[in-house]
């Protein structure tokens, strides 16, 4: 997968753990929640994920950042608990400069992301959730089935995942992935052993499951569109339902697939694709001028799109008014415009006119 330019950076989060984070793409920003098995730095490459990353980025900035304990960011010596998820959350979007962005959260992710954009509703306009549960599998009233499967899986990380032989991750990729590739189970099993320890990998997990956001989830106030695979193996299609009941307006896209991911050559991708471009319009760039306009001329229609008159362009310059109308006059010709509104209206949708005039 093609990976844009991408600037990697550190913050800290409010408890001093370093967190790694990454920007790349142009347009407005969106913030990818943090799940556990992301790595910002292998991330591109996975058959797995690549293609989630290039939708994300193609027309807008992407912000995404490393899990506490996974990835780039600080590993060893690391607490972990709920509200530091969204403590190192708000950490990225300070040290970004975010004021306002659209979030993007995959299951635990997406539970991180319900919660920061409670917590700061005038920071998030649209959201987009994929496979997110209402309750985890370990909250005391779940089924008792549930919670002996989640314990058997945390277990599983606990025994099976320090060994070099990747039969315990592959009971995770299968889960995950059921339709998947055997390039793409080994890289993800492969990146799984690479983004996390497996102490670190078992704490997260369990503190998710352990997550009800039953209260939590109507007071969302953002437009929210909800993907969740009909025949997902990971997290039941019931807990998608019920997610998007709970969020007011929520708008529910039912996917016909077993893979709790949705991978790029299934026909659900398609239907992915659709729904996220109509609910995160692009912003579309100006349109280009025509003609080839000289350095002073772009000068001077940069000064007549913020409003100046020939005689103040002139000062201005250090220029008399009668080469500033000449420049004009052939500034229109090169436009092809016929008066100075009409110049001001293709220079300001070019772009020009941005900067304040002394």
């Amino acid at each position: 997968m093609a990976q844009p330019a991408e600037q990697i950076r550190f913050c800290r989060s409010r408890d001093g753990t370093r967190i790694a984070y990454a920007i790349c793409g142009s347009g407005p920003p969106l913030m990818r929640a943090p799940h556990w098995m992301s790595n910002i730095d292998l991330d591109w490459d996975s058959p797995v994920w690549g293609h989630w990353l290039a939708l994300m980025a193609r027309h807008h900035t992407l912000i995404r950042y490393d899990h506490r304990g996974c990835g780039l960011s600080d590993r060893d010596g690391v607490a972990f608990s709920f509200d530091k998820f969204v403590e190192d959350f708000e950490a990225v979007v300070e040290a970004a400069g975010l004021e306002r962005f659209d979030l993007f959260g995959f299951a635990g992710g997406a539970t991180t992301g319900i919660a920061y954009a409670v917590r700061h509703p005038q920071r998030v306009g649209r959201f987009v959730i994929h496979g997110c549960c209402v309750q985890g599998p370990l909250v005391p009233s779940a089924r008792p089935e549930y919670q002996q499967a989640a314990e058997n899986q945390l277990k599983a990380i606990e025994l099976g995942w320090p060994n070099n032989n990747p039969a315990f991750r592959q009971l995770f990729t299968s889960m995950l992935i059921p339709d998947g590739t055997a390039e793409q189970f080994r890289s993800f099993n492969e990146q799984i052993r690479l983004t996390t320890p497996p102490a670190n990998g078992k704490k997260i997990i369990e503190i998710i499951w352990r997550i009800d956001i039953t209260p939590v989830a109507p007071r969302l106030r953002c437009p929210t569109l909800i993907f969740h695979s009909r025949h997902d193996g990971r997290i039941p299609f019931e807990e998608g339902r019920a997610l998007a009941g709970l969020i007011p307006g929520a708008r529910f896209v039912p996917l016909e697939s077993q893979n709790h991911l949705i991978l790029e050559t299934e026909p659900a991708w398609q239907q992915v694709v659709q729904a996220v471009e109509d609910f995160l319009p692009a912003i579309v760039p100006p349109a280009p001028l025509h003609g080839d306009l000289t350095a002073r001329e772009s000068e001077v229609l940069e000064l007549l799109a913020q409003g100046l008159d020939n005689d103040s362009i002139a000062r201005k310059l250090g220029t008399s008014a009668k080469t500033v109308r000449n420049q004009v006059s052939i500034i229109f010709s090169k436009l092809g415009v016929n008066s100075r509104a009409q110049a001001v209206v293709l220079a300001r949708d070019a772009g020009f006119g941005r900067k304040t005039s002394d």
